[in-house]
């Protein structure tokens, strides 16, 4: 397995943070906004397995991800900044 060397600039090294995802967080927020099974019914995916992806072991794909926050978005009737 090869290392990847952080990136440098005049030979100081760059920290490049990592970006955490907690599922707790959006659980908590289908839970506050939409509910699980009015979920499961919009992005059509059984709210069992909703409930496992978004579980503090889940490990959902950036498409489920992305599918959960269009729906909350949707509920919450959020729009773009000058739409």
């Amino acid at each position: 397995m090869t290392s990847r060397n952080p990136p440098t600039i005049s030979g100081v090294t760059l920290e490049i943070p990592r970006l955490s995802y907690s599922p707790s967080i959006l659980r908590d927020l289908v839970n506050a906004t939409v509910g699980f099974e009015a979920l499961a019914e919009e992005i059509h995916k059984p709210a069992k397995s909703l409930h496992r992806m978004l579980s503090k072991s889940g490990n959902p794909t950036m498409s489920n991800i992305s599918a959960v926050l269009s729906a909350i978005t949707r509920a919450l009737k959020v729009e773009a900044f000058g739409s």
